[in-house]
Parts: C-alpha cells; sequence; structure tokens
C-alpha cells in the first residue's frame, strides 16, 4: 500500500468516526477531527464560521433553542480522497435521515485535511444540500 493510499484510509476512517461521534452525541469526539482553525461552510449554517470558537457559539445557540437534530441516520458514501504528503481532499455525499420512513437528505461535502501530529484534521468543510435527487435531469 502507497503512503497515499494508507493516508485515504486513514482519512475516510476519521469521516466515518466523526459522524458516528455525531449520532452518538459524542461533541468532544466530533471536535477531535476538526483543527482549531477550521472553517465551516454549510448550506443551513449562518455566514460561514471561521474558527471553531465560532461553531462552538453557533452550537451553544442552537442547542440553547432545543434545535439540537437527532437523526436516525447520517453516514457519509461515495468518498473520494486524494492526498499529498501532509495535505488532503475528501469529497462525499451525506445522508442524513431523520426515521427510517423518511425521505433522506443528500448533502454534498468537501473536506481539506491536513496533517497535525501524525493526526488528519478539517481545516475546512464546505457542505452543500442537494435540492433536487442525485441523478435529476
Amino acid at each position: 500500500m502507497t503512503f497515499a493510499q494508507a493516508a485515504a484510509a486513514e482519512i475516510a476512517a476519521g469521516i466515518d468516526d466523526m459522524y458516528d461521534a455525531f449520532l452518538a452525541g459524542d461533541q468532544q469526539r466530533f471536535d477531535t477531527h476538526l483543527d482549531p482553525d477550521v472553517t465551516t461552510w454549510e448550506t443551513h449554517l449562518p455566514g460561514p464560521l471561521r474558527t471553531r470558537a465560532e461553531l462552538d457559539e453557533y452550537r451553544a445557540r442552537r442547542d440553547a433553542a432545543g434545535q439540537r437534530p437527532r437523526l436516525a441516520v447520517l453516514a457519509p458514501r461515495d468518498k473520494r480522497i486524494d492526498v499529498w504528503e501532509d495535505f488532503g481532499v475528501a469529497r462525499y455525499e451525506l445522508v442524513a435521515q431523520l426515521g427510517p420512513d423518511d425521505e433522506p437528505e443528500i448533502t454534498r461535502v468537501t473536506d481539506v485535511v491536513r496533517r497535525v501530529d501524525g493526526r488528519w484534521v478539517i481545516v475546512h468543510h464546505h457542505a452543500e444540500l442537494v435540492r433536487e435527487p442525485v441523478g435529476a435531469a
């Protein structure tokens, strides 16, 4: 296995663990996958959030309002990951589903990662909700 293949497998495992942590409600474990200066741009979030501190402020407001999402499914699929030395880019679709009978939402995600102290962390996260079914004309 090449360095790039091994690194891509580590990044993929980190992405899977991050979403498992979200489903488990384990914000501390989730945050181990984020750089302190991570930028977070998502369709449903206000503005771009330019640091993890700004993300934490948003989370505190959301949670105080009782709006923390509770999902049955939150799973990345169709990952494509490229690595160049200490940097990488992961692109994938994220499937979110409230309950087993609810229609899933699909989000296109791009994560830029870098290796810090031997661990891959996300330095930029961009997620865009797909408004029409994937594959629609």
